[in-house]
């Protein structure tokens, strides 16, 4: 276990700053397979390390920079990450479950497969990141920066994502069942196919997103902003659409049985039965 902080400290590398290096620090080398569970590395540069595979777990890493690191299968555990840069990193299939990431930098990090369930992400940056077929099922993602980010396959069941941006965003065949959405940008976000069953989207705004073929039966939908999305085919069996917008909206093959639409604005959207309500 290191006895002090990286932070100020002097590294030794095996090559430049623009390509993976291995570390040297206060006499522990990081480098791929590494034990550093428990480790102090707050606030060191460890930006482009090879720490593939490394056990990280219980690490504190607090404000490190983690910039284009190789953290791929790392074990990420409990690791507090409170505003560290990872953005660039490879964390594929890492596990980072209940770790600590809040105000931390993953931007167009790579997160293919990664468990994140039950990790605080709060206020993190994930604009442009790859979290294809990642666990994030009951994380804290509230206020997080998702805009323009893959999620395809993603399991968010029960995840908190108030007022997250997640404009853009690909959200396909995602897993969002029980998720709390109070107040997030899904403009233009990709949902096809997604289960949203009874998730909570009061005043979302899902303007122009794709929700073809989801599953949003019991999702409470009130006061969302849906106009000029794509519901066709959607199963809103049971949803609560009242006062919702769906100006614009496309309803074509939708079930709404037992849905509420008291008050709900359908100006010249397009009803289950291809008709164009007035």
């Amino acid at each position: 276990m290191l006895a002090a902080s990286a932070c100020g400290s002097s590294a030794t590398t095996e090559s430049s700053t623009t390509t993976l290096r291995i570390i040297k620090i206060y006499g522990y080398t990081l480098e791929p397979g590494a034990s550093l569970n428990k480790v102090d590395l707050n606030k060191a540069d460890l930006s482009y390390a090879n720490l593939s595979d490394a056990n990280l777990s219980d690490a504190k890493l607090v404000g490190t920079n983690l910039k284009g690191a190789n953290l791929s299968a790392a074990r990420l555990r409990n690791a507090d990450l409170y505003y560290a840069n990872l953005s660039g990193a490879d964390l594929t299939n890492a596990n980072l479950t209940n770790a600590i990431l809040i105000n931390a930098n993953l931007s167009r990090a790579d997160l293919k497969y990664t468990n994140l369930s039950t990790a605080n992400l709060w206020d993190t940056k994930l604009s442009g990141a790859n979290l294809t077929g990642a666990n994030l099922s009951t994380a804290n993602l509230s206020r997080a920066n998702l805009k323009g980010a893959d999620l395809k396959g993603a399991d968010l069941k029960s995840a908190n994502l108030w007022d997250a941006d997640l404009s853009s965003a690909d959200l396909s065949g995602a897993n969002l069942s029980g998720a709390y959405l109070h107040d997030a940008n899904l403009s233009g976000a990709n949902l096809k196919g997604a289960n949203l069953k009874g998730a909570d989207l009061k005043y979302t705004n899902l303007k122009g997103a794709n929700l073809s073929s989801a599953n949003l039966s019991d999702a409470d939908l009130s006061d969302a902003n849906l106009s000029g999305a794509n519901l066709s085919h959607a199963n809103l069996k049971g949803a609560n659409l009242s006062r919702a917008n769906l100006k614009y909206t496309n309803l074509k093959g939708a079930n709404l049985s037992h849905a509420n639409l008291s008050h709900a604005n359908l100006s010249r959207a397009m009803m289950p039965d291809g008709t164009i309500h007035d």
